[in-house]
């Protein structure tokens, strides 16, 4: 038998899956087939980093790792390249979570937002180094990718706002029991 905090960690991962699968199939699907407009925001990520926040023990590694690479596969990304630059990321955050667990949403927000940004430079520095074919996957032009990356920046409140009645909130003093069993 699962003890309760077991139990309640299985349905919080659970849970991220399936919301992060949901991602994955609407990023697929033909909103506005032939049109060509400002890029939209990776909610993905946003939703992982906030999860890593809130919820650490809940998203480990592997499963984000797993999710990631889905995605990359999905969404014809490098397999694996964004994968691993999304668990280092939330792995970063997860190592540094306990800090900011007594400073506010902002504080929150900001290194939430820099991650993002040394995501996107990582993931740009690396598909530049090693050279990926443009017939592989076509590197973005770095416009694009800025505008993606304000946009996240900007989706990361929404996000959280809407994570926060499933039960993902910041834990309270008492509940610092780090990392949650």
């Amino acid at each position: 038998m699962l003890s309760p905090a077991r139990q309640r960690q299985l349905a919080g991962q659970s849970l991220y899956v399936a919301l992060a699968l949901a991602l994955i199939v609407a990023a697929l699907l033909p909103l506005a087939p032939g049109r060509i407009g400002v890029p939209g925001p990776d909610l993905l990520t946003a939703m992982t980093l906030a999860w890593v926040v809130r919820r650490p023990a809940q998203v480990p590694a592997p499963t984000i790792g797993a999710v990631a690479l889905l995605a990359d596969i999905l969404l014809f990304r490098p397999p694996g390249l964004g994968a691993a630059i999304t668990v280092v990321a939330a792995e970063t955050l997860r190592r540094s979570a306990h800090r900011g667990r007594t400073q506010g949403f902002i504080v929150e927000w900001l290194r939430a937002a820099a991650l993002m940004a040394l995501m996107v430079l990582a993931e740009r520095t690396l598909r530049t180094l090693f050279l990926i074919p443009p017939t592989l996957a076509p590197l973005p032009p770095l416009g694009q990718d800025i505008l993606r990356l304000i946009a996240t920046v900007g989706a990361y409140p929404l996000v959280v706002a809407v994570l926060h009645p499933l039960g993902l909130r910041r834990p309270s003093p008492l509940e610092l029991n780090w990392p949650e069993r």
